[in-house]
C-alpha cells in the first residue's frame, strides 16, 4: 500500500516557522537601512525614483512584519487564523506601492523636475540587486512547504523589490551616463502593472502552494 504524504510533520514545521521569522527579520532589517539610505539620497537628488524606491523600502517593512506577526505565534493553528490578516495586509501594500510608482512615473514623464546623478543611489540599488533574490528565494520555498499563502506573497513583495532595484539601477546610470531621465518612468510602469497583479492574487490567497506539501490547507485558501 503507498502511504501518501500529508505535508511536513510537525517537527518540520516548526523548523521552517523558524526559518521564516528569521528570513523576515533579515528582510525587515535590511529595507529600513535600504529605505533611511534611500530616501536620503533621493531628496539629496532630487530623485523621484530614488524617493519611490526608499517608500517602497517602507512597504515591504510593513508587509514582512505583517508575516513575522503571524509567524510569531508558536502554535499552527493560531498561525493559520493570522494568515488572512497577514494576507490582507500584504495585498494593500502592493497595491499602494502600484499606485505610487504609476503615478510618480507619470509625473516623471511628463517632465516634473529633473534628477541630480546620485552615486550612492546606484550603491544601494545594486546592492540590493544582488542581495534581494536570495531572501526572496529562501523565503518562497520555506513558504511554499509549510503552506502559507502569506510567506509565498511576502516573498514576492521581496522579490518585485529586486525588479524595482533592476529598474533604478539602469535608470540611474542612464541619467548619469547619457541624461535619458524618461528610460525609468517607463519602465516602472511595468512594474506597477505587476505590483497590481501580485497585489489581488495575494487579497484572493492564490500562489501559495508546492506540489510536494500534499496538504490541503493551500488549496483551500482561507481567503477568497
Amino acid at each position: 500500500m503507498t502511504t501518501l504524504s500529508l505535508g511536513p510533520t510537525p517537527a518540520r514545521r516548526d523548523a521552517l516557522a523558524r526559518r521564516i521569522r528569521l528570513l523576515v527579520a533579515a528582510t525587515i532589517a535590511y529595507n529600513v537601512i535600504e529605505a533611511v539610505v534611500a530616501l536620503t539620497a533621493g531628496t539629496l537628488a532630487s530623485s523621484s525614483a530614488l524617493i519611490g524606491f526608499g517608500l517602497d523600502s517602507v512597504i515591504e517593512v510593513s508587509s514582512a512584519a505583517a508575516v513575522a506577526w503571524q509567524f510569531s505565534a508558536r502554535e499552527h493553528a493560531v498561525r493559520e487564523a493570522r494568515e488572512r490578516t497577514a494576507l490582507r495586509i500584504i495585498a494593500v501594500s502592493f497595491l499602494a506601492l502600484a499606485a505610487y510608482v504609476a503615478v510618480d512615473a507619470v509625473r516623471a514623464l511628463t517632465g516634473t523636475g529633473e534628477a541630480d546623478p546620485s552615486p550612492l543611489g546606484i550603491v544601494i540599488a545594486a546592492l540590493s540587486l544582488a542581495i534581494m533574490p536570495f531572501l526572496s528565494a529562501a523565503q518562497r520555498r520555506a513558504g511554499r512547504e509549510i503552506g502559507s499563502a502569506s510567506a509565498v506573497a511576502d516573498s514576492k513583495q521581496t522579490l518585485l523589490c529586486t525588479y524595482l532595484s533592476a529598474v533604478l539601477l539602469l535608470g540611474l546610470i542612464l541619467n548619469a551616463a547619457f541624461g535619458w531621465s524618461w528610460a525609468d518612468p517607463v519602465a516602472a510602469l511595468a512594474i506597477a502593472g505587476i505590483a497590481v497583479k501580485e497585489g489581488r492574487e495575494a487579497w484572493r490567497g492564490k500562489g501559495c502552494c508546492a506540489p510536494a506539501a500534499g496538504s490541503q490547507a493551500c488549496a483551500k485558501s482561507p481567503v477568497r
